[in-house]
């Protein structure tokens, strides 16, 4: 029977296959779902992945290099229970070409949702009147007053149509909204039958009322949300991160935000969490949240499942569903 061994942080197996899915598992493969690896260096987990066939990794996976890939000569895939592979996937693995496989499409899923959520939410103004009206606890008498509130043909500009940038695109197709999208690996018809229009950055951040980042970090990213490019963002316009904090000038946003023209939902920073001293904790136009767009709770079984899925393929001798190319990893998550 083919030997599936489990690479990941020790409390994740319960968490990302359902009963039934762990069975299917079983029902094919030699798999220990209680002791996953959590390290390849050890004699143990050495003579464990000198059995393996198929290495099923989540989130705390070691980094198979190519010390641990000459202790697993029988391996012939990577199946991934999360997004990016770039943490723990050394480019030995595809050297020696073995299959790699990401659940990142369906990673993809609950991060759109939460974008699309925000969007709609930053569009009625929800955020900032939840906060006054906290602070007032009183009639705002919102009918009487001129607000630049509601999502009627309001201009939400996304930036990367990557697996979740696409989710969002398809999300956003009921509303009446005026959607631009810009992406140099785009042409405009793809972004035509996307439901968007094919902008370049700049106009992005000039044209929008809600701007939405779905890129991914690499070196050409890295600040692509320049200062430059906040200052040209229109008043009382929000942006939106669910992608990675290093996409932006985070001084320069930190800067517009306390200065009050500019709205942010951040649910990544860089750091990763946010300085105990910075403003965006307390300032009134910001909603912080710790990471929570990606699969969590009851979604990560999305994610096991879409594991599960491609190590029956493997078993069976068909391709994988969601196989990682390396000549374009580069310009994924």
């Amino acid at each position: 029977m083919t030997v599936v061994e489990l690479a990941m942080f020790p409390e994740l197996p319960g968490r990302l296959f359902t009963p039934a899915d762990a069975g299917r598992l079983r029902a094919v493969a030699a798999v220990e779902m209680a002791a996953p690896l959590t390290g390849f260096r050890s004699p143990e987990a050495r003579e464990r992945l000198g059995r393996a066939r198929i290495l099923l990794t989540g989130w705390g996976s070691p980094l198979l290099d190519e010390r641990a890939l000459d202790d697993a000569p029988r391996l012939r895939a990577v199946v991934h229970a999360a997004g990016s592979v770039k943490g723990h996937v050394s480019p030995e693995v595809f050297a020696r070409g073995i299959p790699v496989s990401s659940a990142a499409a369906a990673n993809a899923v609950p991060v759109a949702e939460y974008t699309v959520a925000m969007i709609l939410l930053a569009g009625k103004g929800a955020p900032a009147l939840a906060r006054e009206y906290r602070a007032r606890r009183e009639d705002l008498g919102l009918v009487r007053r001129s607000l630049d509130i509601g999502n009627h043909g309001r201009t939400v500009g996304l930036v990367g149509a990557s697996r979740t940038g696409r989710r969002v695109l398809e999300l956003l197709r009921p509303f009446d909204l005026r959607v631009l999208l810009a992406d140099p690996f785009v042409d405009p018809p793809t972004a035509r039958s996307l439901g968007a229009r094919l902008v370049d950055l700049d106009e992005i951040f000039t044209a929008s009322d809600i701007v939405s980042l779905h890129a991914p970090a690499t070196a050409h990213t890295r600040g692509m949300v320049s200062r430059r490019r906040l200052a040209a963002m229109r008043d009382g316009a929000t942006l939106i991160n669910t992608a990675r904090g290093s996409l932006v000038d985070q001084d320069a946003l930190v800067a517009e935000l306390v200065g009050g023209r500019l709205s942010a939902v951040l649910d990544v920073t860089e750091p990763e969490v946010t300085a105990a001293e910075s403003p965006l904790w307390e300032l009134p136009n910001v909603v912080l949240t710790p990471h929570i767009a990606g699969a969590l709770g009851n979604e990560m079984t999305r994610l096991g499942s879409s594991a599960v899925e491609e190590v029956l393929r493997v078993v069976a001798g068909e391709p994988l569903l969601h196989r990682v190319d390396p000549a374009t990893l580069f310009m994924t998550a």
